[in-house]
């Protein structure tokens, strides 16, 4: 009996072999594209299941890769040849909800904004916040370590996780962490667990801690700079000012004139986002028109032109907020949109955005770059115009813009930052994880994974390059 019968045998129609749906999953929301074809996709909604199709797995040792909502940005959740694709996204219970402990426990398929509508109903809410929070998961959220535009105030998904459920690749069934404030017992494997792209255990069920919905209102403002420079030193003045904004979002001049252009002059006008750089602030809590007010004060003086929320020319919270939002599909409407991802300390921000026009400059490839100001995490994006003769197999990414990648994620480490900030590490960027870790830390990073995953079956190849 080969691997996929067994599969059939004793998970029957949650498992398919369907060409079509296998093709699906060979990609993700980075336009990486599996070279291959998986051999099967089982679409579990237990943990029975889960722990059947690791043991077979081990068993015929096939690789096996966990894939929630597909919302990936690294290639780290894309079905491999030869692979089954352990689909967790019908494990999309709510289990509980304990509001005087404030946490929930929740299934890996559990979608964020979902979780967020539930909590609201007892005054709490689920910080983590992609911004694809209305279709990522929090699986997903876990297997990353996300982040979103929240992160600098509130903090990144490993923060909000207490305890997991985690299925190992031979089939038996870990338990980590506590429903404790506190807790220091052993290793903190939660921690370890969280942001291992699947390659540690399938996570089928977490604790994680929710937060009292913030009193008081919130208010928005918007500020244009000559340049982008000038922009990211400002943002690093409002830290350094001991402000605290809940979200500070900075787009440069490329992206900025992408966005207009996308949005057109109906949902544009009065908006100062017709020139340079634009930085969008929003403070929240009882403080949050002083917090806002005083953020002003500091943009003005650095050279900014700013205009608060509902004040003259009908700069609304929320058509100030759709700036921002209209990044990727902005930049999508001229073609595919490689999504990058450094992350540099927030004082040296101005500094990462001079090393990218640099880059854009001297290789003539356009880079519009849009930032959580707050947290000193990039996202400069590459834009490949569709190619209808592309030939079959060819690399929706030309080599060329990796080389100018790898330029920017060199910068990025000069600069004491890191390599991602929210996506992963996954197949995309495993080329330079070397470089950043340093050879002790990438050894023993490697014997941690063949400690959980002896045979090398789960997401192989991501993180770390299938050994030959």
């Amino acid at each position: 009996m080969t691997a996929v019968e067994r599969l059939q045998s004793e998970l029957g129609s949650i498992v398919s072999i369907d060409p079509l749906e296998l093709a699906a999953t060979r990609t993700d929301k980075s336009g990486w594209v599996a070279p291959g074809m998986p051999l099967a996709l089982v679409r579990a909604t237990s943990v029975p299941e889960v722990q059947a199709v690791l043991r077979i797995a081990t068993e015929f040792r096939i690789p096996v890769v966990t894939r929630g909502t597909g919302t990936g940005l690294s290639g780290g959740a894309c079905g491999t040849d030869g692979s089954i694709v352990l689909n967790v996204r019908g494990m999309n219970r709510i289990l509980e909800i304990r509001p005087e402990d404030e946490l929930a426990v929740v299934e890996p398929g559990v979608i964020n904004q979902h979780l967020n509508d539930a909590l609201a109903e007892h005054g709490l809410w689920f910080a983590p916040d992609p911004a694809s929070k209305g279709f990522a998961s929090v699986g997903g959220n876990i297997a990353t370590n996300a982040g979103g535009l929240l992160c600098a105030k509130y903090g990144v998904t490993r923060e909000a996780v207490l305890a997991l459920t985690v299925v190992l690749a031979d089939g038996r069934l870990l338990k980590t962490g506590r429903r404790t404030v506190k807790g220091v017992t052993g290793y903190d494997l939660t921690a370890l667990l969280t942001g291992s792209e699947g390659t540690l255990g399938v996570i089928v069920e977490a604790t994680v801690r929710a937060r009292a919905i913030t009193a008081g209102e919130t208010v928005t403002l918007g500020a244009v700079f000559p340049d982008v420079a000038l922009a990211a030193a400002a943002s690093a003045l409002i830290t350094a000012s001991r402000l605290c904004p809940a979200v500070m979002e900075l787009i440069d001049s490329a992206a900025l004139a992408m966005i207009a252009a996308y949005l057109g002059p109906d949902q544009t006008a009065g908006l100062p986002i017709d020139r340079g750089a634009f930085l969008l602030l929003q403070t929240d809590g009882p403080g949050a028109l002083a917090e806002a007010e005083q953020a002003a004060a500091v943009l003005r003086a650095a050279g900014g032109e700013v205009r608060l929320a509902d004040a003259a020319g009908g700069a609304t919270a929320d058509r100030l907020l759709a700036v921002r939002r209209a990044a990727h599909p902005a930049l999508a409407a001229h073609g595919e949109v490689l999504i990058e991802d450094v992350c540099v300390p927030r004082s040296r921000m101005a500094e990462m955005f001079e090393r990218i026009a640099e880059i854009s400059a001297r290789t003539g490839v356009p880079i519009p770059t849009v930032a959580h100001a707050g947290d000193g995490n990039l996202h400069p994006n590459f834009v490949i115009p569709a190619d209808p003769g592309r030939p079959a197999g060819d690399p929706v990414v030309p080599e060329a813009i990796w080389e100018a990648a790898g330029e920017l994620f060199r910068a990025a480490l000069k600069l004491g930052g890191t390599l991602t900030g929210e996506h992963g590490v996954g197949v995309l960027k495993r080329r330079w994880l070397a470089e950043e870790v340093g050879d002790t830390s990438f050894d023993l990073q490697r014997q941690i994974k063949s400690v959980f995953d002896p045979l090398g079956i789960l997401n192989p190849g991501t993180m770390f390059a299938p050994v030959s």
